[in-house]
Protein backbone atom coordinates (compact mmCIF):
# COMPACT_ATOMS: atom_id res chain seq x y z
CA UNK A 1 0.00 0.00 0.00
CA UNK A 2 2.95 2.44 0.86
CA UNK A 3 4.83 1.70 -2.47
CA UNK A 4 1.45 2.54 -4.17
CA UNK A 5 0.86 5.69 -2.65
CA UNK A 6 4.62 6.50 -3.25
CA UNK A 7 3.89 5.99 -6.97
CA UNK A 8 0.65 8.09 -6.88
CA UNK A 9 2.54 11.17 -5.40
CA UNK A 10 4.67 11.01 -7.75
CA UNK A 11 2.83 10.95 -10.69
CA UNK A 12 1.05 13.47 -9.54
CA UNK A 13 4.24 15.91 -8.91
CA UNK A 14 4.86 14.42 -12.14
CA UNK A 15 1.66 16.50 -13.60
CA UNK A 16 1.89 19.79 -11.08
CA UNK A 17 5.53 19.83 -13.10
CA UNK A 18 3.89 19.33 -16.20
CA UNK A 19 0.77 21.81 -15.75
CA UNK A 20 3.24 24.51 -14.13
CA UNK A 21 5.58 24.40 -17.43
CA UNK A 22 2.77 24.54 -19.80
CA UNK A 23 1.42 27.47 -17.34
CA UNK A 24 4.89 29.55 -17.65
CA UNK A 25 4.85 29.07 -21.04
CA UNK A 26 1.68 30.34 -21.54
CA UNK A 27 2.29 33.18 -19.79
CA UNK A 28 5.15 33.64 -22.15
CA UNK A 29 3.07 33.15 -25.39
CA UNK A 30 3.76 36.49 -27.08
CA UNK A 31 8.00 35.68 -26.78
CA UNK A 32 6.89 32.34 -27.89
CA UNK A 33 5.35 33.82 -31.04
CA UNK A 34 8.09 36.27 -32.33
CA UNK A 35 10.60 33.68 -31.58
CA UNK A 36 8.57 31.07 -34.08
CA UNK A 37 7.56 34.01 -36.43
CA UNK A 38 11.39 34.95 -36.76
CA UNK A 39 12.55 31.00 -37.12
CA UNK A 40 9.98 31.12 -39.92
CA UNK A 41 11.38 34.39 -41.57
CA UNK A 42 14.97 32.42 -41.33
CA UNK A 43 13.01 29.35 -42.69
CA UNK A 44 11.48 31.23 -45.52
CA UNK A 45 14.92 33.08 -46.81
CA UNK A 46 16.77 29.75 -46.53
CA UNK A 47 14.14 27.69 -48.49
CA UNK A 48 13.92 30.45 -51.21
CA UNK A 49 17.64 30.41 -51.51
CA UNK A 50 18.51 26.74 -52.18
CA UNK A 51 18.20 26.77 -55.76
CA UNK A 52 15.73 23.95 -56.97
CA UNK A 53 17.03 20.46 -57.77
CA UNK A 54 15.49 18.07 -60.45
CA UNK A 55 15.46 13.74 -59.85
CA UNK A 56 15.32 11.59 -62.69
CA UNK A 57 15.28 7.93 -61.28
CA UNK A 58 15.72 4.70 -64.34
CA UNK A 59 15.39 1.06 -62.90
CA UNK A 60 16.73 -1.64 -64.76
CA UNK A 61 17.11 -5.31 -64.09
CA UNK A 62 20.29 -6.95 -65.11
CA UNK A 63 20.04 -11.12 -66.44
CA UNK A 64 20.59 -12.96 -64.16
CA UNK A 65 23.67 -15.30 -64.50
CA UNK A 66 23.20 -17.70 -61.51
CA UNK A 67 23.08 -21.52 -62.46
CA UNK A 68 23.68 -20.26 -66.44
CA UNK A 69 26.05 -22.16 -68.52
CA UNK A 70 27.87 -19.89 -70.54
CA UNK A 71 26.92 -21.67 -73.64
CA UNK A 72 23.31 -21.69 -73.08
CA UNK A 73 20.51 -22.27 -75.86
CA UNK A 74 23.16 -21.38 -78.49
CA UNK A 75 25.69 -23.68 -77.52
CA UNK A 76 22.93 -26.39 -77.90
CA UNK A 77 22.74 -25.19 -81.49
CA UNK A 78 26.24 -25.42 -81.72
CA UNK A 79 26.06 -28.81 -81.02
CA UNK A 80 23.63 -29.89 -83.39
CA UNK A 81 25.93 -28.30 -85.73
CA UNK A 82 28.72 -30.04 -85.07
CA UNK A 83 30.38 -27.79 -83.33
CA UNK A 84 31.08 -29.15 -80.34
CA UNK A 85 29.54 -28.25 -76.48
CA UNK A 86 32.51 -27.11 -75.14
CA UNK A 87 31.01 -24.56 -72.77
CA UNK A 88 31.47 -24.56 -69.08
CA UNK A 89 29.27 -22.75 -66.94
CA UNK A 90 30.94 -20.19 -63.99
CA UNK A 91 29.21 -17.42 -61.41
CA UNK A 92 29.82 -14.15 -62.41
CA UNK A 93 32.50 -12.38 -60.37
CA UNK A 94 30.41 -8.95 -61.03
CA UNK A 95 27.48 -9.18 -59.33
CA UNK A 96 24.85 -5.82 -58.91
CA UNK A 97 25.87 -5.04 -55.48
CA UNK A 98 28.91 -3.65 -56.99
CA UNK A 99 27.39 -1.03 -59.56
CA UNK A 100 27.27 1.97 -57.03
CA UNK A 101 31.38 1.67 -57.09
CA UNK A 102 31.45 1.49 -60.28
CA UNK A 103 29.53 4.82 -60.82
CA UNK A 104 31.36 6.64 -57.81
CA UNK A 105 35.04 5.65 -59.11
CA UNK A 106 37.10 8.15 -60.86
CA UNK A 107 37.76 6.68 -64.79
CA UNK A 108 33.66 6.27 -64.72
CA UNK A 109 32.79 9.35 -63.51
CA UNK A 110 36.12 11.72 -65.22
CA UNK A 111 34.86 9.49 -68.45
CA UNK A 112 31.06 11.41 -67.62
CA UNK A 113 33.50 15.35 -68.04
CA UNK A 114 33.41 15.56 -71.92
CA UNK A 115 29.36 14.40 -72.28
CA UNK A 116 26.83 17.33 -74.29
CA UNK A 117 24.20 18.00 -72.69
CA UNK A 118 21.75 20.86 -73.47
CA UNK A 119 20.11 23.46 -70.81
CA UNK A 120 16.87 24.65 -71.45
CA UNK A 121 17.11 27.28 -68.44
CA UNK A 122 16.36 31.10 -69.03
CA UNK A 123 14.20 29.94 -72.67
CA UNK A 124 17.71 28.97 -74.89
CA UNK A 125 18.53 26.24 -76.00
CA UNK A 126 22.84 25.81 -75.10
CA UNK A 127 24.98 22.76 -75.32
CA UNK A 128 27.87 22.51 -73.27
CA UNK A 129 29.60 19.60 -71.63
CA UNK A 130 28.92 18.19 -68.16
CA UNK A 131 32.00 19.85 -67.02
CA UNK A 132 30.92 23.15 -68.45
CA UNK A 133 27.84 22.66 -67.07
CA UNK A 134 28.81 22.18 -63.53
CA UNK A 135 31.95 24.84 -63.41
CA UNK A 136 29.11 27.61 -65.42
CA UNK A 137 25.89 26.75 -64.87
CA UNK A 138 25.61 24.85 -61.47
CA UNK A 139 24.84 27.59 -59.00
CA UNK A 140 24.92 27.37 -55.08
CA UNK A 141 23.18 29.32 -52.00
CA UNK A 142 24.55 32.27 -51.03
CA UNK A 143 25.96 31.25 -48.07
CA UNK A 144 28.17 28.91 -49.60
CA UNK A 145 30.31 31.72 -50.42
CA UNK A 146 31.07 33.22 -47.13
CA UNK A 147 31.57 30.25 -45.78
CA UNK A 148 33.99 29.17 -48.41
CA UNK A 149 35.53 32.14 -48.57
CA UNK A 150 38.86 31.00 -45.70
CA UNK A 151 39.18 27.86 -47.85
CA UNK A 152 39.67 29.96 -51.03
CA UNK A 153 41.89 32.38 -49.74
CA UNK A 154 43.67 29.81 -47.72
CA UNK A 155 44.41 28.36 -51.57
CA UNK A 156 45.18 31.49 -52.53
CA UNK A 157 47.67 32.05 -50.32
CA UNK A 158 49.53 28.30 -50.49
CA UNK A 159 49.43 28.10 -54.32
CA UNK A 160 46.42 26.06 -54.25
CA UNK A 161 44.37 28.10 -56.64
CA UNK A 162 46.86 28.38 -59.23
CA UNK A 163 45.19 27.66 -62.57
CA UNK A 164 46.59 25.31 -64.53
CA UNK A 165 47.36 26.07 -68.70
CA UNK A 166 45.17 25.47 -71.76
CA UNK A 167 47.65 22.40 -72.46
CA UNK A 168 46.82 19.98 -69.17
CA UNK A 169 45.04 16.40 -69.90
CA UNK A 170 42.91 15.02 -68.11
CA UNK A 171 45.13 12.54 -65.67
CA UNK A 172 42.83 10.16 -63.63
CA UNK A 173 46.34 8.99 -61.39
CA UNK A 174 46.80 12.65 -60.22
CA UNK A 175 43.78 15.03 -60.73
CA UNK A 176 44.22 18.79 -59.64
CA UNK A 177 42.23 19.85 -56.52
CA UNK A 178 39.27 21.33 -59.10
CA UNK A 179 39.11 17.95 -60.99
CA UNK A 180 38.51 16.38 -57.87
CA UNK A 181 36.13 18.68 -56.67
CA UNK A 182 34.06 18.19 -59.72
CA UNK A 183 34.22 14.47 -59.45
CA UNK A 184 32.82 14.50 -55.91
CA UNK A 185 30.16 16.92 -56.93
CA UNK A 186 29.05 14.46 -59.25
CA UNK A 187 29.05 11.25 -57.05
CA UNK A 188 26.83 13.20 -54.64
CA UNK A 189 24.74 14.23 -57.60
CA UNK A 190 24.63 10.45 -59.36
CA UNK A 191 24.33 7.22 -57.42
CA UNK A 192 22.99 3.72 -57.92
CA UNK A 193 21.21 1.35 -55.54
CA UNK A 194 20.28 -2.06 -55.92
CA UNK A 195 17.29 -3.73 -53.89
CA UNK A 196 18.94 -7.37 -52.93
CA UNK A 197 15.94 -9.00 -53.18
CA UNK A 198 14.70 -7.81 -56.57
CA UNK A 199 17.82 -7.35 -57.96
CA UNK A 200 16.38 -4.07 -59.07
CA UNK A 201 18.99 -1.24 -59.71
CA UNK A 202 17.98 2.41 -59.55
CA UNK A 203 20.13 4.99 -60.92
CA UNK A 204 19.35 8.44 -59.77
CA UNK A 205 20.84 11.88 -61.61
CA UNK A 206 20.15 15.11 -59.14
CA UNK A 207 20.69 18.03 -61.45
CA UNK A 208 19.29 21.95 -61.48
CA UNK A 209 18.35 21.22 -64.98
CA UNK A 210 15.60 18.79 -66.19
CA UNK A 211 16.50 18.49 -68.96
CA UNK A 212 20.21 17.90 -68.02
CA UNK A 213 18.96 15.40 -65.35
CA UNK A 214 17.40 13.24 -67.53
CA UNK A 215 19.93 13.03 -70.15
CA UNK A 216 22.81 12.62 -67.86
CA UNK A 217 21.09 9.76 -66.17
CA UNK A 218 20.31 7.99 -69.14
CA UNK A 219 23.98 8.87 -70.59
CA UNK A 220 25.60 6.76 -67.03
CA UNK A 221 23.07 4.14 -67.65
CA UNK A 222 24.29 3.75 -70.73
CA UNK A 223 27.51 3.93 -70.17
CA UNK A 224 27.42 1.36 -67.10
CA UNK A 225 26.44 -1.19 -69.68
CA UNK A 226 28.49 -0.82 -71.84
CA UNK A 227 31.24 -1.38 -68.86
CA UNK A 228 29.66 -4.71 -68.20
CA UNK A 229 28.98 -5.63 -71.20
CA UNK A 230 33.01 -5.58 -71.85
CA UNK A 231 33.96 -6.96 -68.68
CA UNK A 232 31.30 -9.65 -68.98
CA UNK A 233 32.59 -10.36 -72.87
CA UNK A 234 36.22 -9.76 -72.45
CA UNK A 235 37.63 -12.71 -72.27
CA UNK A 236 35.49 -14.02 -75.09
CA UNK A 237 35.97 -11.86 -77.41
CA UNK A 238 39.73 -12.08 -76.20
CA UNK A 239 39.54 -15.86 -77.13
CA UNK A 240 37.46 -14.63 -80.69
CA UNK A 241 40.44 -12.63 -81.35
CA UNK A 242 42.72 -15.72 -80.70
CA UNK A 243 40.82 -17.76 -83.04
CA UNK A 244 40.29 -15.47 -86.11
CA UNK A 245 44.32 -15.26 -85.64
CA UNK A 246 44.52 -19.26 -85.64
CA UNK A 247 41.86 -19.23 -88.44
CA UNK A 248 43.82 -16.59 -90.57
CA UNK A 249 46.97 -18.26 -90.07
CA UNK A 250 45.47 -21.72 -90.75
CA UNK A 251 44.10 -20.66 -93.92
CA UNK A 252 47.29 -19.28 -95.74
CA UNK A 253 49.01 -22.68 -94.83
CA UNK A 254 45.94 -24.29 -96.40
CA UNK A 255 46.18 -22.15 -99.66
CA UNK A 256 49.86 -22.81 -99.73
CA UNK A 257 49.85 -26.38 -99.31
CA UNK A 258 47.11 -26.06 -102.06
CA UNK A 259 48.96 -24.30 -104.49
CA UNK A 260 52.15 -26.18 -104.05
CA UNK A 261 50.39 -29.20 -104.73
CA UNK A 262 48.60 -27.96 -107.82
CA UNK A 263 52.15 -26.60 -109.23
CA UNK A 264 53.85 -29.82 -109.15
CA UNK A 265 50.67 -31.80 -111.00
CA UNK A 266 51.42 -29.45 -113.58
CA UNK A 267 54.84 -29.58 -113.34
CA UNK A 268 55.11 -33.73 -113.47
CA UNK A 269 52.01 -34.52 -115.04
CA UNK A 270 52.02 -37.91 -116.78
CA UNK A 271 55.24 -38.93 -115.33
CA UNK A 272 55.37 -42.64 -113.68
CA UNK A 273 58.17 -42.22 -111.71
CA UNK A 274 57.78 -43.88 -107.75
CA UNK A 275 59.68 -40.96 -106.24
CA UNK A 276 57.36 -38.68 -108.28
CA UNK A 277 54.22 -40.50 -107.24
CA UNK A 278 55.70 -40.20 -103.53
CA UNK A 279 56.31 -36.72 -103.87
CA UNK A 280 52.56 -35.87 -105.15
CA UNK A 281 51.40 -37.99 -101.69
CA UNK A 282 53.47 -36.19 -99.74
CA UNK A 283 52.24 -32.99 -100.98
CA UNK A 284 48.49 -34.08 -101.29
CA UNK A 285 48.58 -35.26 -97.10
CA UNK A 286 49.91 -31.59 -96.69
CA UNK A 287 47.42 -30.14 -97.89
CA UNK A 288 44.75 -32.49 -96.66
CA UNK A 289 46.09 -31.65 -93.21
CA UNK A 290 46.10 -28.27 -93.65
CA UNK A 291 42.76 -28.22 -94.53
CA UNK A 292 41.29 -30.14 -91.74
CA UNK A 293 43.40 -27.67 -89.32
CA UNK A 294 41.77 -24.69 -91.17
CA UNK A 295 38.52 -26.41 -90.66
CA UNK A 296 39.14 -27.04 -87.51
CA UNK A 297 40.16 -23.27 -86.75
CA UNK A 298 37.19 -22.20 -88.52
CA UNK A 299 34.61 -24.77 -86.10
CA UNK A 300 36.52 -22.63 -83.30
CA UNK A 301 35.83 -19.17 -84.87
CA UNK A 302 32.35 -20.05 -84.62
CA UNK A 303 32.17 -21.40 -81.31
CA UNK A 304 34.03 -18.55 -80.19
CA UNK A 305 31.25 -15.70 -81.91
CA UNK A 306 28.63 -18.06 -80.24
CA UNK A 307 30.63 -17.10 -76.34
CA UNK A 308 30.78 -13.52 -76.99
CA UNK A 309 27.16 -13.39 -77.93
CA UNK A 310 26.54 -15.61 -75.10
CA UNK A 311 28.52 -13.50 -72.43
CA UNK A 312 26.77 -10.45 -73.33
CA UNK A 313 24.41 -9.92 -70.59
CA UNK A 314 20.72 -8.21 -71.18
CA UNK A 315 19.20 -5.75 -69.42
CA UNK A 316 15.50 -4.81 -69.29
CA UNK A 317 14.98 -1.30 -68.17
CA UNK A 318 11.61 -1.04 -66.26
CA UNK A 319 11.40 2.75 -65.47
CA UNK A 320 13.55 4.69 -68.67
CA UNK A 321 14.77 7.83 -68.18
CA UNK A 322 12.13 10.96 -68.65
CA UNK A 323 12.81 14.94 -67.91
CA UNK A 324 11.19 16.23 -64.74
CA UNK A 325 8.26 18.19 -64.05
CA UNK A 326 8.73 18.98 -60.77
CA UNK A 327 11.16 19.57 -58.39
CA UNK A 328 12.68 16.98 -55.79
CA UNK A 329 14.29 19.80 -54.00
CA UNK A 330 13.66 22.07 -51.92
CA UNK A 331 10.93 20.97 -49.76
CA UNK A 332 9.99 24.20 -49.16
CA UNK A 333 6.98 23.27 -46.92
CA UNK A 334 9.72 21.12 -44.60
CA UNK A 335 12.07 23.91 -44.30
CA UNK A 336 9.45 26.23 -43.33
CA UNK A 337 8.57 23.92 -40.39
CA UNK A 338 11.48 23.06 -39.56
CA UNK A 339 13.00 26.11 -38.68
CA UNK A 340 9.67 27.48 -37.21
CA UNK A 341 9.92 24.37 -34.76
CA UNK A 342 13.36 24.61 -33.98
CA UNK A 343 13.17 28.28 -32.90
CA UNK A 344 10.11 27.40 -30.87
CA UNK A 345 11.97 24.55 -28.69
CA UNK A 346 15.09 27.10 -28.62
CA UNK A 347 12.38 29.44 -26.82
CA UNK A 348 10.97 27.38 -24.57
CA UNK A 349 14.55 26.29 -23.63
CA UNK A 350 15.38 29.74 -22.79
CA UNK A 351 12.26 30.14 -20.55
CA UNK A 352 12.12 27.10 -18.57
CA UNK A 353 15.70 26.24 -17.87
CA UNK A 354 18.06 29.49 -19.25
CA UNK A 355 16.19 32.43 -18.22
CA UNK A 356 15.44 31.04 -14.92
CA UNK A 357 18.75 30.29 -14.13
CA UNK A 358 20.25 33.81 -15.01
CA UNK A 359 17.74 35.01 -12.76
CA UNK A 360 19.27 33.12 -9.86
CA UNK A 361 22.42 33.79 -10.81
CA UNK A 362 22.06 37.84 -10.81
CA UNK A 363 20.01 37.47 -7.77
CA UNK A 364 22.87 35.75 -6.10
CA UNK A 365 25.40 38.27 -7.02
CA UNK A 366 22.95 41.36 -5.50
CA UNK A 367 22.88 39.30 -2.51
CA UNK A 368 26.48 39.36 -2.50
CA UNK A 369 27.04 42.48 -3.08
CA UNK A 370 24.29 43.47 -0.75
CA UNK A 371 26.17 41.53 2.06
CA UNK A 372 29.60 43.34 1.40
CA UNK A 373 30.58 45.61 4.09
CA UNK A 374 31.26 48.76 3.22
Amino acid sequence: MQETDNKARVGEEKEIDLLELASTLWKQKKKLIKWSLCGALVGLVVAFSIPKEYTTSVKLVPESTEGKSAGGGLGALASMAGLGSNFSSGSDAFYPQLYPDVLSSVPFTTGLFDVKVTTDEKGGNRTMTVREYMENETSAPWWSAILGFPRKLLGMVTGGGKETDGKHQLDNFRLTPEEDALVTSLNNRISATVDTKTSVVTITSKMQDPLVSAVLADTVVSRLRDFITDYRTSKARHDLDYALKINKEAKESYYKAQQRYADYLDRNQGLAFHSAQTMRERLENEMTLAFNLYNQTAQQVQQAQVRVQESTPVYAVVTPATVPVRASSPRKVMILVGFTFLAFVACAGWILFISPLVDSRKKAAAGEKNETPN
